[in-house]
Parts: C-alpha cells; structure tokens; sequence
C-alpha cells in the first residue's frame, strides 16, 4: 500500500536545502490524502512525521529540443515532509 502512493524522492537543489531542515519531497499519487502520505512514509521509512504539506503540480507543454515537436507533460502531486529532528530518510 505504501508503495503505491509514494513513487519517489525528489532530489533537486531545493530539496537537498530543506533535507538539512528535516523537510524531503516526494512525489505522490495524485488521489493520496495527507494522512494517507504520514501513514505510507513512516511504515516505509521508519520515521515519525511532524507535517505533510501538497502541492498540485500542473503539466504543461514543453518543445523537444531540434525537433520542434510540444508534448504535454503530465499533472502530478507533490509531496513536503516533515520529520522528526534526528530521523533522516535515506535518499539513494
């Protein structure tokens, strides 16, 4: 289950910042309810979540580059965990 609505860590300069704050992104299904992210991260990483802000990220049209060809990107969640000071989630 958990699995299923966390599909990744996003590691971007942003979020590299906020990792020494205890905060990480992550990239979650997109009908996932916060309570649902706090569930899924502290039973696949083992750590006890303070706060769970999401942000709908809106896809858009982007042109390949010498093609000139747009393709639509798709819409996705994203997801700002906060956890306990002391507890890291390992990034790989």
């Amino acid at each position: 289950m958990a699995r299923d609505i966390i599909k990744r860590l996003i590691l971007t300069e942003k979020s590299s910042r906020l990792g020494a704050l205890n905060q990480y992104f992550l990239e979650v299904d997109k009908a996932a309810t916060k309570p649902e992210i706090r569930k899924a991260v502290e039973t696949q990483f083992g750590v006890h979540v303070l706060a769970v802000r999401t942000v709908n990220m809106k896809g858009g049209l982007r042109t390949l580059r010498g093609t000139r060809r747009q393709v639509t990107e798709s819409t996705w969640k994203r997801a700002i965990v906060e956890v306990k000071p002391g507890e890291r989630i390992e990034m790989v």
